[in-house]
């Protein structure tokens, strides 16, 4: 008889350890996963792989039963337990919320097909969401019947094995490949551009970033100059350096001098580029100086200033040197910026007239940031930088100066802000000329 008993309380204390994760949940579950689901197959600006819709439906019904459990945790303490409704009810919405989910997923197919046609990228089908379901449901499965163990292991070893799982993922995801240098031109350097043998900015201090941009090919004669972090101990003195370079590779004896300042990482947008050497030939040069080398989200974030601080830096001090050109002979200064680099083109012109269409150029600015009206903005509907903002929670995006490039998404209050977000992680994954992709007409202008 003790073995029996033994035997019992063993299986009690598995069952009470292991939630029962196949049992016919309650209807308030029910509806939590329904609505959670319903909105992470929302309408999205791009398209989205079958994974990247697996996670954010996975977190969305997670995070709606954490939500869903604090509150009946709230309720029992200050009310009691509440009423359980009987088994053929929660069998009953279990029915409608299968219908309701695979309403949503036949209107997201569409949505997504939708997109692809617009975008030019090949459509999805059953396997999609075979995928997509399965990854989905597995994720939540396993995080419902590891949470108890989880929370044993503690919080700590939880998470730090959580971002070794993470590391390992990605490593293995990314193929163990080796970012690459740049630390060696694979071809002489064009006596006109920086980190050229006559150049003031050796080829050390370019960075990654400034190495690319000089080291772009072109059937030109190019001029570029670029000054990177360690060229130079501040703004102010890699301006100074900057104009001192172009002006040794003859950039002012050009009819156009463009400032391109880059993103936060440094990067100057190689399609932009070839935009403006496409547009002039061998009467422009180009001109930038690097302000930071964090990925641009982070600088955005935290320092977003010094984006502004170089940009405005930098055109002061080419506006100064033009001014002491003959004006029969003066090029005419183009300033350009994108992303966050169109932050610190726009802060430029503070405090002057609006800029001219081709004065200023500025190409995705982030959403509710342009600190300068007039010239020409170019911004795809379906980029995802234009949209978010902490006011997409309750109210739409302005779209007045965007171009609709795709199947624009009717806004909804916090699902837009959330899909928005989804979206804003792989806002370049997009084809060029869709998302935060831009291609060489960057460069024009409406005069």
């Amino acid at each position: 008889m003790s073995g029996a008993v033994l035997e019992t309380a063993r299986s009690r204390h598995f069952s009470s350890s292991v939630p029962d994760v196949l049992s016919c949940p309650r209807v308030s579950t029910t509806i939590t996963v329904t609505v959670a689901v319903c909105v992470s197959l929302a309408p999205s600006l791009l398209p989205r792989p079958a994974v990247t819709q697996a996670v954010f439906t996975a977190l969305s019904v997670l995070c709606g039963l954490g939500l869903l459990a604090a509150g009946r945790a709230v309720r029992e303490r200050t009310r009691g337990a509440g009423h359980i409704a009987s088994t053929a009810y929660r069998r009953g919405a279990v029915v409608v919320s299968a219908g309701l989910c695979a309403t949503a997923t036949l209107a997201a197919n569409r949505w997504q097909n939708g997109l692809r046609a617009a975008m030019g990228v090949e459509p999805v089908g059953v396997a999609h969401w075979a995928t997509a379901v399965t990854s989905a449901a597995l994720i939540v499965v396993l995080t419902r019947v590891l949470g108890p163990r989880g929370r044993r292991v503690g919080p700590v070893r939880a998470v730090a094995a959580a971002a070794v799982i993470a590391a390992a993922g990605y490593t293995a995801a990314t193929g163990f490949a080796p970012t690459a240098t740049a630390s060696i031109p694979t071809t002489p350097l064009p006596a006109g551009v920086s980190g050229a043998p006559p150049s003031l900015v050796p080829w050390e201090t370019l960075g990654e970033q400034g190495r690319r941009f000089v080291a772009l090919e072109s059937d030109e004669s190019p001029i570029r100059t670029y000054v990177g972090l360690d060229s130079a101990p501040d703004a102010r003195a890699r301006a100074a350096l900057a104009v001192r370079e172009l002006d040794r590779a003859g950039g002012f004896d050009r009819g156009h001098v463009v400032v391109a300042v880059p993103t936060g990482s440094g990067w100057i947008d190689a399609a932009a580029v070839t935009g403006f050497e496409s547009a002039y030939g061998d009467d422009v040069a180009l001109v930038a100086v690097q302000y930071s080398s964090a990925p641009s989200w982070v600088t955005f974030v935290l320092d977003r200033d010094a984006a502004v601080d170089a940009a405005t830096a930098l055109v002061v001090a080419v506006r100064a040197h033009l001014d002491t050109l003959d004006p029969e002979h003066r090029p005419q200064l183009h300033v350009y910026g994108q992303s966050l680099g169109a932050v610190g083109a726009g802060a430029a012109f503070d405090g002057l007239t609006a800029p001219g269409p081709c004065e200023a150029m500025f190409a995705g600015p982030p959403a509710g940031s342009m600190r300068a009206e007039g010239g020409t903005v170019l911004a795809n509907s379906s980029d995802p930088v234009i949209r978010w903002q902490p006011s997409l929670l309750w109210s739409a995006p302005d779209l007045s100066r965007a171009r609709v490039d795709a199947p624009l998404p009717a806004w909804l209050p916090v699902v837009g802000f959330l899909q928005t977000t989804v979206d804003l992680l792989f806002a370049l994954d997009a084809v060029p000329g869709h998302g935060h992709r831009y291609g060489p007409d960057q460069a024009r202008c409406a005069p």
